[in-house]
């Protein structure tokens, strides 16, 4: 069993404060935008759009950090952004095949 000092420890919780700090403004952030979504008449879209990059950036912090994933080695990186640009090609693969069969009408 490792002996961890009293320095390192107290590294390690100030980190975890201040991600979650992060997470709780981030949080108001977006609750702030549902808000402002019906205050100055925001498009669905651009809604959609902030709420989705907010959450992408609370999804990286959790998993970065409680998941400890940004102490791992390069190839987990290498690895996610191979899984995230088939997860992107999936969910585009709906709106290029109906653009492509509303355009041979």
């Amino acid at each position: 069993m490792s002996e961890h000092s009293v320095e390192e420890v107290n590294k390690h919780i100030k980190k975890y404060i201040g991600v979650f700090i992060a997470l709780l403004v981030l949080t108001a952030i977006t609750v702030a935008a549902g808000l402002l979504h019906t205050t100055l008449q925001m498009s669905v879209a651009v809604g959609i759009i902030i709420g989705l990059s907010i959450a992408i950036v609370k999804g990286t912090l959790v998993a970065g950090y409680f998941m400890h994933l940004f102490d791992e080695k390069p190839l987990i990186f290498w690895i996610l952004a191979f899984m995230a640009f088939f997860f992107f090609v999936l969910l585009l693969l709906p709106i290029i095949t109906q653009s492509d069969s509303l355009s041979t009408m």
